[in-house]
């Protein structure tokens, strides 16, 4: 379906540089033509509305205290009504896509921009301005001195362009787009979802080994157990030590980012942050700093080994992540570096204290706006088991083993929605610009797609997911293998 594709048989010159050449029968507007303002209000009983980067215009749980980070007040009257098929925008956040097109008749923040609009599909317009050629224009209509919280210039996002076919060959790529969207995400969800299941697994093998329920030797359990005292470890082997976590460890703490860090950017070292903390083990970060920021700034190196763990962020609604190093690191104030006393190996202590989110969660506190915090006088007290250290080296070993398997497959399986996700940004971009013509290929499109009828019903889908990759193309098959 999508190696059929060609370029429209005649382009003409846009006028815009980034645009270039678009179909010679498309015209360009500029959004001011395309874009009514609207300020309803005084609608408290709508449902509240999130505009997001991630989706766009979404309902907001307000039920949940991990998806509402922001304060909602008593009083709604002043909220804006968001009617099904306006635009709405994220003004603060515009600069990153936090806009789109709403399914949904609801209320935002007074903060925001509505607009109704005019003469272009509201589907085909929600596809186009959220694609790669759109977004830059709202970061450069953006204006602030605090990254994350430019504010949107409105004279100056009117003045975006916007190609603009004919409304039917709109209709014909809305239909297009949806239909092809929603089986890329389809199959990204069932990889999604392998992906899930493959850490649960790996994370039940390796709390087996750390908690004494298995001995990895014999794959038997213990001959002889002993009540440690605490619930969430129950009974460890006999010969195992009981005690608290403190003992085991000494702490050391981060840095803010500040002007005299960023001097020292571009660096070597990994200058690791909670967003960092994804894999078991951390070596490296999406920010990295010069020998020098340790001589001339309160950063700290870390020499491994060492265990890192998440204190502070939202990231602790849904887990404490915890990581050990095998290369110097830093680390941001949202952390704290934990150096191993003698008899315990921070391999197996990063293993033990990931499978101990169960003592972990209570003690996490609310600190405001979303973020929650780990004190540290709490959790230096979490009592925990330890082998002799032999045996500690030994199932170590052990989980690396076991475990590796089953990393490759995460990695391979990541990989391939990575790429897939890179190629369905490329596609809208192409599309919406006018760069590939679809309108053969929508007109032959089916009025129900069934295998998106057999998903919504929840049944299994007929055939392998991955088996409907065929219909995507040789490119894509290529992009995810």
């Amino acid at each position: 379906m999508i190696a059929e594709l060609k370029p429209y048989p005649a382009y003409k010159d846009s006028g815009v540089e980034w645009l270039g050449e678009v179909p010679e029968h498309w015209e360009v507007r500029k959004l001011r033509q395309v874009l009514r303002a609207v300020t309803g209000r005084n609608r408290p009983e709508l449902p509240l509305l999130s505009v997001v980067r991630e989706k766009g215009v979404i309902l907001r749980d307000v039920s949940s205290k991990d998806e509402n980070h922001n304060f909602i007040p008593d009083d709604l009257t002043n909220y804006k009504v968001v009617q099904q098929d306006q635009f709405a925008i994220n003004k603060m956040k515009a600069w990153q896509g936090s806009y789109g097109v709403s399914k949904f008749d609801g209320i935002v923040s007074p903060a925001y921009f509505v607009f109704s609009i005019d003469g272009v599909d509201s589907y085909y317009f929600h596809m186009a301005i959220r694609s790669k050629a759109y977004v830059p224009y709202f970061t450069r209509a953006s204006d602030g001195v605090r990254i994350g919280q430019w504010d949107l210039s409105l004279p100056r996002m009117r003045e975006v362009p916007l190609s603009v076919p004919p409304l039917p060959e709109q209709t014909a790529i809305a239909r297009y787009l949806d239909y092809t969207d929603r089986r890329i995400q389809r199959y990204i969800r069932a990889k999604q979802k392998l992906i899930t299941l493959l850490q649960e697994q790996k994370q039940a093998i390796i709390h087996q080994a750390v908690t004494g329920q298995i001995d990895v030797r014999t794959g038997q359990p213990y001959p002889a157990y002993k009540d440690s005292g605490v619930e969430w470890l129950g009974e460890v082997p006999e010969h195992w030590g009981v005690r608290k976590l403190r003992r085991c460890v000494t702490v050391s703490g981060g840095m803010t980012p500040s002007m005299e860090v960023r001097r020292f950017w571009d660096g070597p070292i990994p200058w690791v942050t909670p967003k960092d903390m994804k894999r078991a083990v951390i070596s490296d970060s999406s920010v990295r700093v010069t020998d020098s920021a340790i001589q001339e700034t309160p950063l700290r190196l870390i020499e491994p080994p060492a265990v890192l763990i998440v204190v502070r962020g939202m990231i602790l609604a849904r887990r404490v992540p915890i990581a050990s190093t095998t290369a110097p690191v830093t680390i941001n104030q949202d952390m704290k570096a934990l150096r191993t006393v003698e008899g315990t190996k921070a391999a197996f202590l990063a293993c033990l204290l990931d499978s101990a989110q169960e003592a972990f969660m209570p003690l996490i506190d609310e600190a405001g706006h979303g973020t929650r915090r780990l004190p540290m006088e709490r959790w230096r007290e979490i009592v925990i088991a330890i082998p002799p250290e032999e045996e500690q080296a030994t199932i170590v070993e052990h989980l690396d083993n076991r475990t590796a398997a089953i990393d490759t497959t995460i990695s391979r399986t990541q990989r391939q929605i990575d790429l897939l996700s890179e190629y369905r940004t490329r596609l809208i971009s192409d599309v919406v610009t006018g760069k590939l013509d679809v309108r053969e290929v929508a007109a032959r499109l089916p009025e129900v797609d069934p295998l998106e009828t057999e998903a919504d019903s929840g049944e299994p889908l007929g055939t392998d997911v991955e088996s409907n990759l065929d219909e995507l193309g040789t490119e894509v098959k290529e992009a995810v293998t």
